[in-house]
């Protein structure tokens, strides 16, 4: 294996974090949490919506820090806030209090989410531009997209990692008689097992505080003082992906909220619903593969659209039919292609800007996935709580992913 893609490995533990452990695992934990704290679907939801209005926040304090910190600090010390916030959310009961450990993890995420990103794109970057004397050259493109596939694929680690914490953790307190309510415990152990991810990032990234990273990407006040115009990000140049990445934050993320607790009214077993989740976990760690050479052809929005498309087609399996065959037909294309629209963003960036716009184009493109994750939680659990039940919560994610799909189709690469 590579040093680059060692080090892109160790980054994708920054995204197992922010993403798998801090908000996804939350699916798991809802079910015990609902019966144990009475909660309707709406406030169900709401507690998903403040935690992406925390990772909203994160990302707009993240663009400015970044001026002010080295990428990789604010990649280390976001993901460990958020593990230390995850162990809180096992010490309290109130509702008020459990926002505020959500909104937390939030903005920890998002720091961590973010920087790790602008680290995955440079390092992307010297993968697809290293000597062209290299013997291996003709696969430093396909390289490149498959290094940012191995960052947004990392979340599947965290995905798999909650899908076997959460159910043994859960269960060992029916053996084991606790004060504590089950699900307390498993955010213990999500908090502890982030803690442990950061050590690791820590030491295997200790490279990337290189010196020469900072004149390389020209991130000092120099060279960005000499960026032209036409280097910078422009929101009207990439509006039709903006606006469709909006909707496919609010709509993935009524899915990844709610379809464990649907699994669990459709009557599945404890089993059947771990394995449906460490599927989907393993089909988001092989994306990395399967969309590299996509990502790396698409200039404009053609791989948002393809995979809006099939995230509403893998949305919609699970409201047309419980048998397991539909279900983990849904759970493993919904894995596979998920955080690849968010891969794709990046993308997007690296092909249409220069280097000094990427922190930039990375943090327009993130403050509009949360701000559609903000609305998605509340809305589907809404619309749950309405006659349609969770079902029709989610035929509505469908539909949005659905419009983005169309949105996506509209963005054309930036003219140089």
């Amino acid at each position: 294996m590579s040093s680059t893609l060692r080090t892109a490995l160790a980054l994708a533990l920054g995204a197992a974090v922010s993403l798998g452990l801090a908000r996804f695992s939350y699916a798991l934990l809802l079910p015990a949490m609902r019966a144990d704290l009475g909660w309707s679907y709406l406030t169900s939801g709401a507690m998903n919506t403040v935690n992406a209005a925390g990772y909203l926040a994160g990302a707009l304090l993240t663009v400015s820090w970044l001026r002010r910190h080295a990428a990789r600090r604010l990649f280390l010390w976001g993901s460990a806030i958020a593990g230390i916030a995850l162990i809180a959310h096992g010490l309290v009961l109130d509702d008020t209090l459990l926002y505020l450990f959500r909104f937390i993890t939030g903005v920890a995420s998002a720091a961590t989410f973010i920087a790790g990103g602008l680290l995955a794109v440079r390092l992307a970057s010297d993968a697809s531009n290293s000597d062209v004397s290299d013997d291996h050259d003709a696969r430093r493109p396909a390289q490149a997209g498959l290094i940012l596939g191995v960052y947004y694929g990392g979340t599947g680690i965290g995905i798999v990692a909650s899908a076997l914490l959460v159910p043994a953790l859960i269960d060992s307190t029916r053996i084991t008689p606790t004060t504590l309510h089950d699900w307390q415990r498993a955010w213990f152990g999500l908090g502890i097992a982030a803690l442990l991810a950061t050590f690791v990032m820590a030491v295997a990234t200790r490279h990337l505080d290189a010196p020469a990273r900072t004149t390389t990407y020209a991130t000092n006040a120099a060279a960005n003082a000499a960026t032209t115009k036409g280097s910078r990000f422009a929101v009207r140049d990439f509006s039709f992906a903006l606006a469709a990445y909006f909707l496919f934050g609010l709509g993935y993320i009524g899915y990844m909220t709610f379809v464990i607790t649907l699994l669990r009214e459709m009557r599945l077993s404890d089993g059947l619903i771990t394995s449906f989740f460490v599927a989907l976990g393993v089909a988001v760690i092989a994306s990395s593969w399967i969309w590299a050479r996509l990502l790396q052809r698409s200039r404009g929005g053609e791989a948002m659209t393809l995979l809006d498309a099939l995230l509403a087609v893998a949305t919609l399996l699970p409201v047309l039919s419980a048998h397991p065959i539909a279900v983990f037909a849904s759970g493993l294309l919904f894995g596979g292609v998920f955080l690849s629209v968010v891969a794709s963003t990046t993308a997007l960036v690296r092909h249409n800007l220069e280097p000094s716009a990427w922190s930039a184009g990375i943090g327009a493109f993130t403050v509009v996935f949360a701000a559609g994750q903000i609305v998605g939680p509340t809305l589907i659990g809404w619309v749950a709580d309405g006659s349609s039940g969770l079902r029709g919560g989610l035929a509505c994610s469908a539909g949005v992913l659905a419009i983005a799909a169309v949105v996506a189709w509209k963005q054309k690469p930036r003219a140089h």
